[in-house]
């Protein structure tokens, strides 16, 4: 039994029933574990001891599942305990399309398709994914407060109608097809059904049929014909009629056969309102066989330019001659006009294949003279026409093989190597890149060979004597190394000697500093740490830069000056670059106060800022579910990335109050009974009856702070009248009703 306040599945907190159905009661509910508000589905008692329901309900609730789709009502969670049967599904605060069609009478056309097509959107996302929602009505479709259209209870119908449910449970038989009412097998095309119904009532404000029990409707919509929606609502545009027409049709066959056809009918439909473009299979198609005269034999004759139907089709051969009529079936037939529907150039109807192989079966002794009479018209002998064949198919490959190559060559499928790259730069297409060496090379031409690998560079400059200006110092990626395609490489380019002291020329007594010098280590792409170490190991003097970098980690080395390889003498100074990472993004914080926790998450989210801590707080003015205050001021300016800490109204605070005195009794009263009335300013009405003052009074739950007090009561009073008999003036007690004017009162807190 789920009350109010209990918690289910150690996480969700039953707040309050939002609604009941035939199978299950529905109530919002917190889950703790992901602080959200959620619908928890909850199986009432009868199905709950149906064993073989509640399995298939557990397999199909997981099935739908693993659906997402913002059309969708996305199911969060299956489970059981101690005997109650729920699903967790995403909570959307609105109402159901029934009720919204009952509030507007009927919707617009242009609203109706909206909605159907956003419908069509998640039952197509279903289809994709094997499954058949199969209770596709207006009950059943959400939509928010936001607009969003949202189809609940994909998967959990299946179970139900798998198990034989009735249809009082199931829900209206209104939008059921023809073969979920005769009980036989239903798939997708079933769900085109139920919508079209759906679209019916949406744009009429009816539903297609309806009766006094469900047999009778059931067979409705197996036997009657639908009445056009034109016929009530006279705006309705042709085009919008057809389509539901084709989705209602009676035979699965000849409605839409996918989610997808209906989609780019119902959005043409909004396009071209006044075109009737909308395609639907006659009944008649493939219908009883038909005489054919001799004027549609000739012009058959004409518009195929002679059918070389092979040797079983000219019954040239003799045990073809003797075979009776019985062994010719319809299966041949159909395959007969297979053929020559392919072959014609116009449309042909197909009894007339029927009839022409037909003919000659039942009484013919010599068939081959028969037939030969049959082509006695036609100019062009067999083999010939065999032979204009064969070389008719020779023509179309060598074209198909020519048109095959201009395509590759086009695409440059045929090149294996381009001009200025070499094999070593060739890589897959989506795979890692090998990093080439580009130091000492001009800056232009390090561009130009990185671009051709699919890398991107950043350049900075920095002086220096060893390099001439636009010369390649240092490469934050070291040669040999694999990267991503499209990796942004950090160049370090010299911008020439400027500003540096020059050292004075050595001379032959003193030796050069190549000579003395040491040999500077290479610590690019190293810790700080280690990179500093290594070079003061050696003799060097260090100092560290940052700068930003999109390839290089935080605290890595992106470049040294001087190189390394280069001679440098002991005590001078290194330069090293540090990665700090990439540049900080701001963002401004947007004004979330008044929104709702879902559209306050998705406001962030799109501004590359995450939801930090959500709690709860009372508020008098704000509405409950929406935001009261926030931990980072609108339009105060964070890094992407910051977390925003949001408070939610829990609504206002609720007091109790109450009444405690001790009354004494009002003025007049003389004994008897007393009846106190009690009534809070909000209406709530506490009454009860004393004979004895005084009373002491103790009434709790009051919701407001003040109320007035009454009593009533009988009275006994002496009034003067004239007595009939002596005419003269004298006293008589009267006893009459008394009730006192309403006196104010105040309540105390409890």
């Amino acid at each position: 039994m789920i009350k109010i306040g209990m918690l289910i599945g150690d996480r969700y907190e039953i707040l309050e029933k939002i609604g009941t159905g035939g199978m299950s009661d529905v109530y919002k509910a917190k889950c703790h574990k992901l602080n959200r508000y959620v619908a928890v589905k909850v199986l009432k008692q009868e199905f709950s001891e149906n064993t073989n329901f509640v399995s298939k309900f557990h397999v199909e609730a997981q099935a739908a599942a693993g659906l997402m789709h913002p059309n969708i009502v996305n199911v969060y969670d299956v489970g059981e305990e101690e005997g109650v049967n729920y699903i967790v599904m995403e909570l959307v605060e609105g109402i159901t399309l029934k009720n919204y069609i009952e509030k507007k009478a009927r919707l617009s056309v242009k609203e109706a398709i909206s909605i159907a097509i956003q419908v069509s959107m998640g039952i197509e996302a279903a289809h994709n994914n094997h499954i058949i929602h199969r209770d596709i009505k207006p009950q059943n479709i959400m939509i928010s407060k936001e607009g969003k259209v949202k189809i609940a209870d994909f998967g959990i119908a299946k179970a139900a109608t798998s198990n034989t449910i009735t249809s009082n449970v199931m829900g209206s038989v209104h939008y059921t097809s023809p073969e979920q009412a005769r009980g036989g097998f239903s798939d997708e095309r079933s769900d085109i059904y139920s919508l079209g119904c759906t679209m019916f009532e949406m744009l009429t404000g009816r539903v297609p049929f309806d009766g006094e029990t469900t047999v009778a409707i059931a067979i409705k919509h197996i036997q009657e014909d639908m009445a056009s929606p034109r016929e009530y609502v006279s705006e309705i545009p042709v085009c919008v009629e057809q389509i539901i027409f084709k989705c209602t049709q009676k035979s699965p066959d000849r409605r839409y056969q996918s989610m997808a056809e209906l989609i780019v009918d119902l959005k043409k439909s909004l396009m071209y309102p006044n075109e009737n473009f909308v395609k639907i299979i006659s009944a008649d198609t493939g219908g009883a066989t038909k005489m054919i005269s001799e004027d549609d034999i000739a012009e058959i004759k004409q518009r195929t330019d002679y059918l070389d139907l092979e040797e079983p089709m000219r019954l040239k051969d003799r045990e073809v001659a003797r075979m009776t009529s019985a062994e010719l079936d319809l299966d041949e037939d159909e395959e007969l006009e297979d053929s020559i529907d392919m072959i014609a150039p116009a449309p042909v109807k197909p009894v007339v294949k029927k009839v022409e192989k037909a003919k000659p079966v039942p009484a013919v002794k010599e068939p081959e003279d028969d037939v030969d009479e049959e082509y006695d018209d036609d100019d062009m002998d067999p083999r010939m026409e065999r032979i204009t064949s064969i070389f008719a198919i020779i023509v179309a490959v060598v074209i198909g093989v020519l048109v095959i190559l201009l395509v590759a060559n086009a695409m440059n499928l045929f090149e294996n190597d381009k001009p200025g790259t070499s094999a070593e730069s060739v890589q897959d297409e989506n795979g890692p890149v090998m990093m080439i060496d580009v130091v000492g090379k001009n800056k232009e031409e390090a561009k130009t060979l990185l671009n051709d690998l699919g890398l991107g560079t950043k350049i900075t400059e920095q002086p220096s004597a060893e390099y001439e200006a636009g010369i390649v110092i240092s490469q934050g990626v070291m040669a040999g190394e694999e990267v991503e395609l499209y990796t942004t490489i950090d160049l370090v380019v010299s911008s020439g000697s400027d500003g540096l002291v020059s050292e004075e020329e050595p001379t032959e007594e003193e030796p050069t500093q190549e000579e003395t010098g040491v040999e500077v280590a290479d610590v690019t792409g190293s810790e700080e740490a280690k990179a500093k170490s290594a070079l003061e190991a050696l003799g060097f003097v260090v100092t560290v830069t940052t700068a930003n970098s999109d390839s290089v980690e935080v605290g890595k080395v992106i470049s040294q000056n001087p190189t390394a390889g280069t001679m440098a003498e002991e005590g001078s100074e290194i330069v090293l670059t540090v990665s700090s990472g990439p540049a900080t993004v701001k963002v401004k914080v947007p004004d979330l106060r008044g929104m709702t926790e879902t559209a306050a998450k998705e406001k962030l989210t799109n501004l590359g800022l995450a939801c930090g801590t959500v709690t709860e707080v009372f508020s008098d003015t704000v509405t409950s579910g929406c935001v009261v205050s926030q931990s980072h001021s609108p339009n105060t300016e964070v890094e992407k990335g910051a977390s925003v800490d949001i408070q939610l109204s829990k609504g206002p605070e609720v007091h109790k109050y109450k009444y405690v005195a001790t009354l004494d009794a009002p003025s007049g009263y003389t004994g008897g009974n007393v009846t106190i009335t009690i009534t809070a300013t909000d209406g709530d009405t506490r009454t009860f009856t004393v004979s004895s003052f005084p009373c002491a009074v103790n009434e709790t739950g009051f919701k407001v702070k003040s109320g007035t007090i009454t009593y009533t009561y009988m009275s006994k009073t002496m009034q003067p009248v004239i007595d009939a008999a002596t005419g003269q003036e004298v006293q008589e007690e009267v006893t009459q009703e008394v009730t006192t004017s309403p006196a104010a009162i105040e309540f105390a807190q409890e």
